[in-house]
């Protein structure tokens, strides 16, 4: 995971379509040379933040912490990891699918364990996981808006609860609802921005989702100013029907929507669990604050975030009064089960999603030869806004 990608162009053919290109998985840019400095940068980053960090801290003790590392939280802590992959794809199921049409669950985990890979893996403008879903997606059948509107929706509903977190812990720390320290920077300054970029982007449904097509007649009469509005009002009115979508399922109780925080509380347990197998965890409202505010580092321009987010949640645990020896300890390990362990599964995900794409290729090209609607199982993820 890193921020909030931009949502991937996709040509928009009518879905019975069936071009030989889409067939071909999306084309990462992984030739050797980049393949190795890829590798380079990781090895030396991970030495960095496992080696080389504590002694700059002056932490020359932190790994005796290792020797002492309690087994048994260990065990919960990649249990919970778990759970955080169970709560994303049901999160995706609730998106992307519709009731009796939804994805197996071995199709959505190929989709969502694969799509977790790419973004680790490849440099695709923090978008590589985005793209392999809507390569993905396309494939099952969806139309390319259909793919767009569902991936604001995906984003919409992970980051709300990711907003909504910041401002309840962040200004209930400040004004003592919960217990633990609060200075402003790290309570009030990361609340008040997140209060500020969730009113802005839920303003955006507001938008009429026809506001491209209002357009059309200003771009008759306007010549090249009005061909460029109606261009810019293609993101806007894409981001309206994509929010409109993920509050919709707000209103009807989706279980889109209880994913998208068993999805967030899953990875505070195995932080909070990093902490009981090292030391004592500190109280709750810390652990929350800390590590939203840590994963703030995956704005920054590395690959997945590396050595951002990692930094950014030992500053913050250190700036909220979390002993800074253990604090590197719990989030190394934290960071192991959450973002390292997936990787090779995700690669064998990747690999079996495009067994899984031939296939729907295969049975949608005998479709149309039986001249029978073009479409596979999964293809009746349509819908309509």
């Amino acid at each position: 995971m890193s921020g909030s990608p931009p949502v991937p162009e996709v040509n928009p053919r009518a879905p019975g379509e069936d071009e030989e290109d889409e067939a071909h998985p999306p084309r990462f840019e992984l030739s050797k040379r980049n393949g190795i400095a890829f590798g380079l940068f990781l090895v030396l980053a991970i030495a960095a933040l496992y080696f080389l960090l504590p002694r700059l801290a002056g932490l020359e003790d932190t790994w005796q912490r290792i020797e002492q590392g309690s087994p048994f939280w260990l065990v919960v802590a990649l249990l919970f990891t778990f759970g955080m992959f169970g709560g994303y794809m049901l999160l995706f199921q609730g998106v992307f699918g519709r009731e009796g049409t939804e994805l197996s669950l071995r199709e959505s985990y190929q989709v969502t364990m694969a799509g977790l890979a790419a973004t680790r893996l490849f440099s695709a403008g923090g978008a590589g996981g985005l793209i392999l879903t809507a390569w993905a997606m396309r494939r099952a059948g969806m139309r390319a808006r259909t793919v767009a509107d569902k991936t604001i929706s995906f984003l919409t509903l992970t980051y709300l609860v990711y907003m909504l977190s910041l401002i309840v812990f962040g200004f209930g720390l400040r004004f003592g609802v919960f217990g633990g320290n609060d200075p402003f920077t790290l309570t009030v300054v990361p609340a008040t921005l997140a209060l500020i970029v969730t009113v802005l982007g839920l303003s955006i449904a507001f938008v009429p989702t026809d506001f491209e097509r209002r357009l059309q007649s200003m771009a008759l009469r306007r010549g090249r100013i009005g061909r460029l509005a109606q261009r810019l009002a293609t993101l806007p009115a894409t981001a309206s029907r994509g929010i409109r979508d993920a509050l919709a399922h707000l209103r009807t109780g989706d279980p889109a929507l209880l994913g998208a925080i068993a999805y967030w509380a899953f990875q505070i347990a195995v932080l909070w669990a990093a902490f009981k197998a090292f030391g004592e965890a500190p109280p709750i409202a810390i652990v929350i604050m800390a590590f939203f505010v840590g994963m703030l580092g995956n704005l920054l321009p590395l690959p997945g975030g590396v050595g951002g987010v990692d930094g950014g949640m030992i500053g913050a645990f250190a700036g909220l009064g979390v002993d800074a020896g253990l604090a590197v300890v719990a989030v190394l390990v934290y960071r192991g089960f959450t973002f390292w362990l997936p990787t090779i599964p995700g690669v064998f995900a990747y690999l079996q999603l495009r067994k899984t794409v031939e296939r729907w290729t295969a049975e949608r090209r005998a479709a149309r030869a039986q001249g029978a609607p073009a479409v596979s199982p999964p293809a009746a993820l349509h819908y309509t806004n």
